[in-house]
C-alpha cells in the first residue's frame, strides 16, 4: 500500500528543485479505517535498497522503489513513529542512519524570523550557521543559511560525499534554509550547495560559520565555541565598570603572521642580557610556518607586557583566503583564521592577554568583501550582500564588493558580527577599517562612476545609519569596550554618541596629526622653523573628536619607508628624532597606537611574508630605542595628567607654541581628579639650547621624569641633573619659570615634586 504522491513532486526532489523536501520526504501519517498509518519516503541517490528500522521493536520494513530507482517508500501500521532509522545498502556496504526529514520542528522561531527581517536580531549567529545540538535525544548538527533567491540549497560535506542531492534543505518564509542532520558533530567539514533560478550551482562557505579550513581549502567546520573555559572573569567585571577613555591606552599593532615565524622561534641571548626572538630571514623560508595562537601567547604577550603597552591590536584575524591582503579581504566574518589554530586557541590567546592586564583590539572590516567564489559574492545567484549597481557595489581600486547596508538582513549580519567578537572571544575593542570608504558614495570614484543618495548628496546615509546601530548595540551589551574608527575625512561627530547624532564610536584615528608629524619629521631640521604649524595645528581641532594618535602599518609599506627611513640626518639624528617624535606623541592629548617594528627602529619596510628584523636588537641604538619605549610607556601610564583629560580643554594648555625660530614648543597636561600636572618641552632641532627659560604655573622643584636624550636611550646625555628649581621670574605669562637645558632633538617631561618642594619650604621657615 502507498499514499499517492504526484510524480512532479518526486521529480523535484530527484532534481533538487524542491523548496520544502519535508512535504515529500520523511514520515507522513494518514488515517485508514480509524488507525494511523505512516508512509515513510527517502531519496538516496546512491542506494540500491533501503529499509526503515525501528530499533525499539527490532524490526525492519523494506522500502520500495515505485516512482524512481532511488526514491524509496514504505507503509508502516503503527500509532507512533519516532526516532526510526534507515538502513541503506550501497553496493556491498550497508549503513544505518537517522532520517534528517524525521526531525520537522524548525529551529528558528517566528520571533527570530521577525527580528532578522527587520535587522535587529543581535545574536542571529546563535541561530544561523551550523550548531551541534540534540533533537529528540538524537545528537546532530542544525544548519541554517539565508539565501532567499535560491532555487534550492543543500548541505554538502565529507559525510555525504559532497553530493547536493542527499541533504536538501527546507526554505522558510524569509528565505532562510534549514536542516537538522543527525549524527554529525564538532569537526564536520561542510559547505552549502546553492542553486540559482537558472540551475547554476555555487558551493559556498557558511557566512555564519565559526571555523574554516586553512587556505587554500575553503570548507566550513562545525565547532563549539562554548567549549572553552574562560579564566578572565575578574577582568571582564572590571572592564564592565570602567570608563576606558579615562585610562591610559597605548596600543601595539600586530600582524600575527609576520611578527615572527616558527622557523627561528627560539629565544637568543643578546649582548645586553635581554632575551629576544631572533630571525635573520627577510622573507619566509621554505618550511617555515606561522606560530600558533598558543605559541604567540607565550612569545608575543610577554614582549608587549615588557614594553608597557596596554593593548594589542590585531590586524584582521577573520578568515581570509589571501595572505597578501593582510586580512582586509574577509570571506568568513564569524571565523577566526585557521592559519594560527582553532577558535579555542584564539580564546586562550585572549584569555592570556587578560591574565597579563593587556586588552585585545581586533581590526574589523565591514566596508567591503572579496569576490572569491566560496564567499559572499553573488551568494544565492543574485547580488544578495552587495549592490547590483557596480557604481555603488564595487571598489574597483581594491577589486572588492561593497555591502548593501540598506538591506536589513545584511545590516543584521554585520551588527551581529561585531557583537559576536565581544561575546564569544571576549575582545576589548574593534578598530573599524576604512570608515571613509563606507561614508562617501564617491570614495575613490571618478565622476560618472557613482550615484548620489536620495537627496542628491555624496553621503552614504545607509552606511552611517548602520554604524550608529552597530555602535549603539555594542555599547548596550558591553560597556567599557572600545570602538575605534579609521576615518580620514571631516565627517562630523564620528566619536560623538548616537543620541546626539554622532556615529557612536568612542575613538577616531587622528589622520591629520599623523600626516602633519610625518611631514614635519621628514624635513631637514633647519626648515622646521617655517612649519611650526605642523606641530600646533592638531590642537585647533583636538576637542572636536576623541582622537587616537596612530602610527600604523599603512605608514611603513608601499615605498613609504619605515619611520626611521623617513627622517633625515645621520644615524644618531635619526634615532634622536624618533625618540623625540614618540615622546611628543605620548604627551600630546589622545590615545596611542604604534605598529610593530617601530619600537626598535626597523630600517626596512614591513614585509607581510617575512619576520620583523629582530637581529637589529643585537645593535645598541636599536636596543636602546626599545628601552626608551619601555620608559615612555611607564611614564605615560604612571602620570594621570597624560591620559585623564585627553578630550577636555582643561587637560591641555600651551605654555609657548610660537618659538618657531628655535622649533621649540612647551605645554602643560593636567590631571582631571587632582591638581597634578606635567610639563613637556620639545626641541625639534639638533641645536641644543642652554638657559632656555620656560614659564610654569607653580613654584618648586620640577623633576625631570623623562629625557629622550638620556645616555641609556642612546642620547648625548645632556639634561638638567634630574630637575630644576623655579625662579620668581615671570615668563610666558606665568608667575614662575625654570631655566632649562634643552638637549638636541629631544623631548623633556617634567613634574612638580610637591614633597620635595614642601620640605624645602619647611626648611627655609
Amino acid at each position: 500500500m502507498s499514499m499517492t504522491i504526484a510524480p512532479d513532486q518526486v521529480e523535484r526532489i530527484v532534481w533538487n528543485q524542491h523548496q520544502d523536501p519535508f512535504e515529500v520526504l520523511g514520515p507522513h501519517p494518514i488515517e485508514r479505517d480509524g488507525k494511523t498509518v505512516w508512509v515513510v519516503r527517502a531519496y538516496q541517490p546512491t542506494a540500491d535498497a533501503a529499509w526503515v528500522v525501528l530499533p525499539e521493536q527490532r524490526t525492519e520494513y523494506p522500502m520500495q522503489s515505485i516512482y524512481h530507482p532511488h526514491f524509496f517508500e514504505c507503509t508502516i501500521e503503527t500509532s507512533e513513529l519516532s526516532n526510526y532509522q534507515l538502513r541503506i545498502k550501497e553496493g556491498d556496504h550497508d549503513r544505518i542512519i537517522y532520517d534528517p526529514y524525521a526531525f520537522r520542528s524548525p529551529f528558528l522561531t517566528d520571533f527570530d524570523v521577525h527580528l532578522f527581517s527587520e535587522g535587529n536580531h543581535h545574536r542571529i549567529y546563535e541561530k544561523l550557521g551550523a550548531h551541534a545540538v540534540q533533537v529528540d535525544d538524537v545528537k546532530g548538527v542544525y544548519f541554517a543559511v539565508w539565501a532567499p533567491n535560491a532555487r534550492s540549497v543543500s548541505v554538502i560535506g565529507d559525510f555525504n560525499y559532497w553530493d547536493g542531492r542527499k541533504d536538501q534543505m527546507r526554505r522558510g518564509s524569509t528565505g532562510v534554509w534549514e536542516l537538522f542532520i543527525p549524527e554529525l558533530g564538532v569537526g564536520t567539514h561542510y559547505k552549502y550547495e546553492v542553486k540559482n533560478q537558472d540551475g547554476h550551482i555555487y558551493e559556498k562557505s557558511d557566512p555564519y560559520g565559526f571555523q574554516q579550513e586553512a587556505r587554500p581549502k575553503t570548507a566550513s567546520i562545525v565547532t563549539d565555541l562554548d567549549s572553552y573555559t574562560w579564566q578572565d572573569q575578574d577582568w571582564m567585571e572590571r572592564r564592565r565598570n570602567t570608563e576606558p577613555l579615562a585610562h591610559p591606552i597605548s596600543v601595539y599593532e600586530v600582524h600575527l603572521g609576520s611578527w615572527l615565524h616558527g622557523s627561528s622561534a627560539e629565544p637568543a641571548q643578546l649582548p645586553n642580557g635581554d632575551t629576544e626572538p631572533v630571525v635573520t630571514v627577510s622573507e619566509l623560508k621554505p618550511g617555515a610556518r606561522f606560530l600558533t595562537y598558543r605559541e604567540l601567547a607565550e612569545k608575543l604577550i610577554p614582549y608587549v607586557k615588557d614594553l608597557g603597552f596596554t593593548h594589542i591590536e590585531l590586524m584582521p584575524i577573520a578568515e581570509h583566503p589571501f595572505d597578501g591582503s593582510w586580512g582586509y579581504q574577509v570571506v568568513g566574518h564569524y571565523a577566526c583564521t585557521s592559519r594560527y589554530g582553532t577558535p579555542q586557541d584564539f580564546m586562550y590567546f585572549v584569555d592570556q592577554c587578560h591574565a597579563n592586564d593587556i586588552g585585545v583590539i581586533v581590526d574589523w572590516v565591514p566596508g567591503h568583501f572579496p569576490k572569491d567564489g566560496h564567499g559572499l559574492a553573488f551568494f544565492d545567484g543574485t547580488h544578495l550582500y552587495e549592490h547590483s549597481d557596480s557604481r555603488r557595489g564595487e571598489h574597483k581600486e581594491w577589486g572588492t564588493l561593497v555591502f548593501n547596508y540598506a538591506r536589513h538582513e545584511v545590516r543584521n549580519y554585520l551588527v551581529s558580527n561585531a557583537l559576536f567578537w565581544f561575546d564569544k572571544y571576549h575582545i576589548d575593542g574593534i578598530r573599524v577599517d576604512a570608515v571613509a570608504s563606507m561614508l562617501y558614495l564617491d570614495y575613490c570614484r571618478e565622476p560618472g562612476e557613482w550615484v548620489t543618495n536620495q537627496y542628491g548628496g555624496r553621503e552614504n546615509i545607509e552606511a552611517a545609519d548602520f554604524l550608529r546601530q552597530m555602535n549603539h548595540v555594542i555599547f548596550s551589551y558591553f560597556p567599557g569596550v572600545l570602538s575605534i574608527a579609521e576615518e580620514s575625512t571631516s565627517w562630523p561627530m564620528v566619536s560623538w554618541p548616537t543620541y546626539v547624532g554622532g556615529l557612536g564610536f568612542n575613538l577616531k584615528w587622528n589622520m591629520g596629526w599623523m600626516h602633519d608629524m610625518l611631514d614635519y619629521f621628514s624635513m631637514d631640521p633647519w626648515f622646521r622653523q617655517f612649519h611650526q604649524n605642523n606641530v600646533t595645528f592638531s590642537m585647533w581641532y583636538n576637542h572636536s573628536e576623541n582622537f587616537m594618535l596612530a602610527l600604523s602599518h599603512d605608514e611603513v609599506v608601499h615605498g613609504k619607508s619605515n619611520i626611521i627611513g623617513k627622517i633625515p640626518g645621520d644615524e644618531w639624528q635619526k634615532f634622536a628624532n624618533m625618540r623625540c617624535l614618540y615622546a611628543f606623541m605620548f604627551t600630546h592629548p589622545g590615545k596611542k597606537t604604534l605598529f610593530m617594528s617601530m619600537e626598535f627602529g626597523q630600517w626596512s619596510e614591513w614585509n607581510v611574508w617575512g619576520d620583523l628584523d629582530w637581529q637589529l636588537l643585537q645593535f645598541e641604538p636599536h636596543r636602546k630605542l626599545k628601552r626608551f619605549m619601555e620608559a615612555l610607556n611607564t611614564t605615560y601610564r604612571s602620570e594621570p595628567a597624560l591620559y585623564t583629560q585627553d578630550f577636555a580643554e582643561p587637560g591641555f594648555e600651551w605654555i609657548d607654541c610660537s618659538d618657531n625660530r628655535h622649533s621649540v614648543v612647551a605645554f602643560i597636561r593636567r590631571d582631571k581628579d587632582s591638581d597634578e600636572f606635567v610639563v613637556t618641552v620639545c626641541n625639534f632641532t639638533p641645536q641644543p639650547h642652554s638657559h632656555y627659560r620656560v614659564g610654569v604655573p607653580e613654584a618648586g622643584f620640577y623633576t625631570e621624569l623623562l629625557n629622550s636624550d638620556a645616555r641609556e636611550y642612546g642620547g648625548s646625555n645632556m639634561g638638567n641633573l634630574g630637575g630644576k628649581w623655579t625662579e620668581e621670574w615671570s615668563y610666558h605669562s606665568r608667575p614662575y619659570s625654570i631655566d632649562l637645558c634643552l638637549p638636541p632633538l629631544s623631548t623633556l617631561v617634567l613634574k612638580l615634586d610637591r614633597v620635595k618642594t614642601q620640605a624645602a619650604l619647611k626648611a627655609q621657615s
